[in-house]
């Protein structure tokens, strides 16, 4: 029997894609035009990266050059998301579980902030922590340890709930939490994680012990 939920945001809680546009098409641009018409299929899985990992990573592996880098963070770290935006409807089934509920989150603080204001699921969590490589080398695995010493969860306790198995999944299993991976596309097929769902209708079974 869980206790706690420990939720991601995008791609979790709602799908990226219906935002992405909107957020990005300044710096998609500017990725298109970094790479130019020899380096389009780059620049093409560099914008997919961006709407699934820390932008701050995406640079690195893509080797975005330092003018490219220095935009792109800047743009970033000053923009908030005003626009309406919605959950998936699975994310119903997590809502209405009553548990202690946090959201860890990756990302530049005022986006992160604006995204959560928007959807409106703010009341959902008893607390609410951005992961901010701008601000802080502190990581979803130190945020994870730290909500279980605050409040007195043990890892038998708390079940991560994430669509990256490089990221919260990842920390997780480091800390010995159980794992629950939202991969409606089957994306990850071959991570090893505890359970895994194209829905959160499972999630309902798993925190009762069943």
């Amino acid at each position: 029997m869980k206790r706690v939920l420990i939720l991601d945001l995008d791609n979790t809680i709602y799908p990226v894609s219906s935002i992405s546009n909107n957020l990005f098409d300044e710096l998609f641009r500017m990725v298109d035009e970094h790479f130019g018409e020899t380096g389009a299929h780059t620049a093409h899985q560099a914008k997919d990266a961006l709407t699934r990992r820390p932008y701050q990573h995406v640079a690195e592996e893509f080797g975005f050059g330092p003018e490219l880098k220095a935009k792109g963070l800047e743009m970033l770290s000053n923009v908030e998301f005003s626009q309406p935006m919605h959950a998936y409807p699975e994310y119903a089934d997590l809502r209405n579980i009553a548990l202690d509920k946090y959201l860890v989150t990756t990302g530049f603080t005022k986006l992160q902030l604006s995204k959560v204001k928007m959807l409106g699921i703010e009341a959902d969590f008893k607390g609410v922590y951005v992961v901010d490589p701008a601000k802080s080398t502190q990581t979803k695995k130190d945020i994870f340890a730290m909500i279980m010493e605050e409040n007195g969860y043990r890892t038998e306790d708390v079940l991560v709930i994430g669509d990256d198995p490089k990221s919260e999944i990842q920390a997780a299993i480091a800390l010995g939490i159980d794992t629950f991976l939202f991969d409606p596309g089957d994306i990850h097929t071959d991570a090893s994680v505890t359970y895994r769902g194209k829905d959160y209708k499972e999630v309902v079974e798993i925190v009762r012990g069943k």
